[in-house]
């Protein structure tokens, strides 16, 4: 980032910091109809149906006015179908889309980034409609009863359907979906004991899945073949106790001259919980050769890797080597500036996806309240520390006592936040660079190869376990 005027890749703090017209209205209305569903839709009260009424009026210039307005009316009346309680699942993710597209827009004119449109969709083929009806049949009958009045026979009923869809590729994303929100559901069991609702995490969870018993809404994203250099800019780790996932951002420089690409290629695997810190690497890095190059500082050249239109690559070891060195600061100065950003997925337009990737510098770092921030030309962001990696050596520290950072920005809690990938500092008089996930590839780090040693120890043995328990 460089001050208004300078040139180059100009970041403007102005824009993200100045208020979004009607932002806050369209959340404050999401947030009502998720009080809404905290209580339930059987004997809907005056604040709920006031509420509903709000919801009914957001929504009164857009293509879903009359349909709203009638689910809005049965639902008051509490006799609100499946079909209805559909039509308030799409008005309330039109909202958070509209918020999202507002927050993104904000973000491609602090950039000066250009994002490509989004592609043209086609309703799928209706596949197991039983099994789509009964998983809708299942999410209306939660919508009615509420976080408030779950039970563990409510929260059950969802079993079988699960069950049966679990064996269909084309369902599994759904099945996959309504398992872990029944997990979730059944462990908080019973909803009237809750002394806190997660409303808007299950509000949302319950959204999606609704919109996904719609035929067409899980169909594969379309995926074109490119070729061209792949150019890290950072890795994204996600840590969970039985699961890890590693989200590279990057662009791409098409081999045909057009315009260079944001790009993202990720790898998941489960883990035991005992495997922290960079010993998380071990899991992953078989499966992404790209994290070997991410960790040896190189680009990688790509001919034929399929990429969806929503710009993730799905990562085919034989379609890509080793280029030459890449120095990420380089890409995020000369190439970040110029990329077109690839459109979201119509069910990923939610504010909580935003993670633009950016380049900072110029900026005074001072703290408030406890978080770093960065501040430049009468203007500051908030960083958020709390989502770096154990699995690197890039800390709040090194963060606090940077000169330029490439980082997602992200929205949390009213306001935009800048999550870390790599900074510039320095130690003993030199400019150093630290990766979040500098050591993807391999680390000679004491604490790193000590925690990569002891996950292999874990792995093995949990290997041989394994491996028992199949031969008996």
């Amino acid at each position: 980032m460089v001050p208004d005027g300078a040139g180059g890749g100009v970041m403007r703090f102005d824009v993200l910091s100045s208020p979004i017209a009607g932002l806050d209205e369209a959340l404050d209305v999401v947030g009502a109809f998720d009080r809404v569903l905290t209580d339930g839709l059987l004997r809907p009260q005056p604040a709920q149906a006031g509420a509903l009424g709000e919801l009914a009026a957001a929504l009164a210039a857009s293509p879903l006015s009359a349909l709203v307005t009638e689910a809005v009316d049965k639902a008051c009346a509490g006799t609100a179908d499946e079909e209805h309680l559909l039509v308030l699942a799409a008005a309330r993710t039109a909202l958070l889309g509209a918020a999202h597209d507002a927050l993104r827009g904000a973000v491609d004119e602090a950039t000066g980034r250009s994002s490509a449109p989004s592609p043209a969709t086609v309703p799928g083929e209706p596949h197991a409609p039983n099994l789509l009806a009964a998983a809708r049949s299942w999410l209306a009958d939660l919508a009615r009863a509420g976080w408030r009045g779950l039970d563990h026979d409510l929260v059950s009923a969802s079993a079988p359907v699960v069950s049966a869809m679990l064996p269909d590729p084309a369902l599994r994303r759904l099945a996959l979906l309504l398992d872990g929100f029944a997990g979730e559901l059944a462990a908080s069991c019973p909803g009237a004991s809750l002394e806190r609702v997660p409303a808007r995490r299950w509000a949302d969870l319950w959204s999606r899945a609704v919109l996904l018993t719609v035929p067409g809404t899980a169909d594969a994203p379309a995926v074109e073949n490119v070729t061209g250099r792949l150019l890290p800019l950072g890795v994204d780790l996600h840590e969970h106790a039985t699961a890890a996932q590693a989200q590279v951002h990057a662009v791409l420089e098409p081999s045909d001259g057009s315009a260079p690409r944001l790009v993202r290629a990720s790898v998941s695997a489960p883990k035991p919980d005992s495997v922290v810190g960079a010993g998380i690497w071990q899991l992953l890095r078989p499966h992404l050769s790209l994290l070997a190059a991410l960790g040896e500082g190189r680009a990688m050249e790509l001919t034929d890797m399929p990429l969806t239109a929503e710009g993730d690559l799905l990562w085919r070891d034989d379609r890509a080597r080793p280029g030459v060195s890449a120095d990420p600061f380089a890409t995020a100065r000369v190439v970040l500036p110029t990329v077109v950003a690839a459109p979201p997925a119509p069910l990923e337009r939610h504010p909580v996806r935003l993670a633009e990737p950016v380049f900072l510098e110029g900026y005074t770092v001072r703290e408030a309240d406890g978080v770093p921030v960065f501040a430049l030309a009468g203007h500051e962001v908030a960083v958020d520390t709390g989502r770096l990696p154990e699995a690197g050596p890039l800390t709040p520290k090194a963060v606090a006592a940077s000169t330029a950072c490439i980082g997602l920005l992200r929205w949390d809690a009213g306001a935009f936040v800048l999550q870390p990938l790599a900074v510039e500092t320095a130690v003993k008089r030199q400019s150093v660079a630290l990766h979040a996930g500098a050591w993807a590839g391999g680390t000679t780090d004491k604490a790193g190869v000590k925690a990569e040693t002891a996950a292999a120890a874990t792995v093995a043995v949990l290997s041989e376990r394994a491996g028992k328990l199949l031969r008996k």
